[in-house]
């Protein structure tokens, strides 16, 4: 019984709304924390507030086991991992939600210093060193105790099992230090599509993946799940008084702790309001996910001096962005057909302005996920958009059904050709279209996704293209594709003029299909549609057989050695080249010039093998993909975020807080000219 229930003084009315919304809170908190949630989290903000504005108005209510005094979750009692007691507590963050709310807490909270860092959608963890080694990694729980997750957390490779210390930060006796565990937004679709091959279900966000991997049972399993972390303070500390927040953050850095790149320093009201501003419209440049920027007052001093409430430190606050999550009625679900045959429910939705821009379509993965999540049509349905992700049903507000819902059935015919449907291979969740070869929906896509970017560059060949070309019966399959010339195309609607003659963008795809003919090597490989083989399969394995004949030939166990390939890639390599008429794709592009081999003479010599890159800002030289295209070419590693680990930073305009990081790292810093002799030779001088 809660103090409240024990005070009569309490009105009737009110105790029940607030217990009413109280037990909405906690149950929605615990599966946030440990499960999947059923909500958006802005709906989770909107009750939290609703509970705070009603404990201000009626204080009575405001009693010590309210939710609006308590941080995270209790952890799980079938919990596999054992609780620990954190050394020292492990608070939350209050929210602002717009100008005049962080105006409001800007003007209670003045400060000489503030800093300005991303708020990451991850999970917690506290990390103890003592003597600089790893003694425990723990989740935040309820900010007391949390789960040991020690094991898992030392495969992370962002977490060092020993710190370095340096003459200005020698490594403290003891030091727990706070941070976030996370998924890049870069790495979450393959992450989901190993999940997926082995048998798992997709994960609904990087968040939730995070959480997921560090709960696994076996460490080697948490290995493949590319998890990160970046470091965001400290707790107890022995032999360690940094004066600021920022000092803190370079002693770690120092240390060989991964520090967010986007962290500054700011002087005043304005600037903060300004990096506000500017993280609005670039929330997405980061490489993992974020919803809010975390404001701090930098001095510790100041920082004391404020003190914190039950939950969360006054001295800090987290703006939150615009929900990217939010909900809406599902009309319909229909299917669509892939270049690999595989058939995906997607949702016809009431359009909702969602992430910035307005959606009514949201895919729903597979058969299997529509039974799992539980979707009827004309549910009320929570869905997701972040950046240029597609936008995904997560699933349904049950509570707002009225019996006027129905079952989704899925086809047993591709509605693209009629053939019957069926799984590639038994315990396969995604159901197929077997028609690969002649299946217009799958011979569309194939030939768009070969002429993208990451695989041949055709600029002229887009959907509408792919989809007059099959039509009109000018391309039976991708093989004929570069023996096309301009009398084929007369047959083409899209690339011919009215007066019936090849039209500029006719002559523009017969050059651009003469240019792809001499691209590299792994492009080729991307562009053949196997499954599971994305440019990171193709790159390694075109980096060690060199030629398309010499991978035909490789057993299986061999190409499965290759760094970054395994059994499945290698299994599905081998499966496609079984097929007669994926044979003749290659037969009839290396007999019309495509590449087939990567000359030793031609390939760049690799100037930057072992060596981190980081390119931040604008080049005059290169465009973003091409200068990660000329580190990768040369054998180097493109990172997107700068750490100790990283080699050398390419600066140029409008840099921003990773030319800041890289300084206070102590990293050797290069302009473009410097990028430039550094390709060429290996060293910047």
């Amino acid at each position: 019984m809660t103090e409240q229930q024990q005070n009569p003084e309490v009105d009737t009315d009110l105790r029940r709304q607030w217990n009413d919304l109280a037990e909405q809170v906690r149950h929605h908190r615990d599966l946030y924390y440990n499960d999947q949630p059923d909500i958006p989290d802005a709906d989770f903000d909107a009750l939290f507030r609703q509970l705070q504005e009603l404990e201000a108005e009626h204080p009575e209510l405001a009693v010590p086991d309210s939710p609006t005094m308590e941080v995270g979750a209790p952890a799980v009692v079938s919990s596999t991992f054992a609780n620990v007691e954190h050394l020292e507590r492990m608070m939350s963050l209050d929210n602002v939600f717009d100008d005049e709310e962080l105006a409001e807490w800007l003007a209670r909270t003045p400060s000489q210093t503030y800093l300005t860092e991303l708020k990451i959608d991850g999970l917690s963890l506290a990390l103890v060193y003592r003597d600089g080694v790893l003694e425990r990694a723990a989740t935040r729980g309820d900010g007391r105790v949390g789960e040991d997750v020690t094991a898992n957390a030392k495969v992370i490779d962002d977490i060092p099992h020993e710190l370095t210390g340096t003459e200005e930060f020698p490594v403290p006796a003891l030091v727990e230090v706070r941070g976030e565990v996370f998924i890049a937004v870069e790495d979450f679709a393959e992450v989901n599509e190993l999940r997926q091959a082995e048998g798992g279900k997709p994960f609904a966000n990087p968040r939730n993946a995070a959480a997921g991997s560090l709960r696994q049972k076996n460490p080697a399993d948490v290995r493949k799940r590319r998890l990160r972390m970046v470091c965001h303070g400290i707790g107890a500390r022995e032999g360690f008084t940094p004066a600021t927040q920022h000092e803190a953050y370079t002693a770690l850095a120092a240390w060989g702790l991964p520090v967010s790149p986007y962290i500054e320093q700011v002087h005043s009201p304005e600037a903060v309001r300004e990096k506000v501003a500017y993280w609005a419209d670039h929330r997405h440049d980061a490489v993992f996910e974020m919803d809010g920027l975390v404001v701090k007052v930098d001095s510790y001093a100041e920082q004391r001096a404020l003190g914190s409430t039950s939950r969360a430190p006054r001295w800090a606050i987290a703006y939150k962005y615009p929900p990217e999550e939010v909900t809406t009625q599902l009309v319909d679900i229909q299917v669509g057909v892939g270049r690999t045959g595989r058939i995906t429910p997607f949702a016809i939705m009431e359009p909702v302005f969602v992430a910035g821009s307005t959606v009514s379509m949201a895919t729903l993965h597979n058969q299997t996920e529509v039974q799992r999540k539980g979707v009827l049509i004309g549910d009320t349905v929570v869905i997701r958009k972040a950046g240029e992700i597609i936008p995904e049903v997560l699933g349904p507000v049950a509570d707002k059904r009225d019996g006027s819902e129905r079952e989704f059935i899925f086809p047993t015919l591709c509605p693209s050709c009629g053939t019957r449907l069926a799984p590639q291979k038994e315990g396969d969740a995604d159901w197929r279209c077997p028609n690969t070869r002649s299946c217009p929906a799958q011979l569309s896509a194939r030939l768009t996704y070969l002429a993208g970017r990451g695989a041949f560059d055709i600029e002229a060949l887009g959907e509408k293209g792919a989809q007059d070309l099959i039509r009109s019966g000018i391309l039976v399959d991708e093989s004929g594709l570069f023996d096309l010339t301009a009398e084929d195309l007369l047959a083409s609607k899209v690339y011919t003029t009215k007066a019936g003659t090849v039209n500029a963008s006719g002559e523009k795809l017969l050059a651009n299909l003469e240019s792809a003919k001499q691209v590299d090597l792994w492009r080729v490989i991307v562009a053949l549609s196997i499954r599971h083989v994305g440019p990171t399969a193709a790159r390694a394995l075109a980096a060690r057989y060199r030629s398309l004949p010499a991978l035909i030939d490789a057993p299986v166990d061999d190409i499965a050695d290759t760094d970054g390939v395994g059994t499945i890639i290698a299994e599905s390599f081998r499966a496609w080249f079984e097929v007669d008429w994926h044979r003749q794709i290659v037969d009839r592009w290396a007999a019309a010039g495509v590449t087939m081999a990567d000359d030793s003479e031609d390939l760049a010599e690799q100037t930057l093998e072992g060596l981190t890159v980081v390119v931040t800002g604008s080049l005059e030289g290169f465009t973003r993909d091409g200068a990660k295209e000329a580190i990768l070419a040369r054998g180097g590693k493109a990172s997107g975020s700068v750490s100790k680990k990283t080699s050398y930073v390419v600066v140029g305009e409008n840099a921003g807080s990773k030319e800041t990081k890289a300084r206070d790292l102590g990293l050797p810093i290069l302009d473009e000219a410097g990028f430039v002799r550094l390709l060429e030779t290996g060293s910047p001088g």
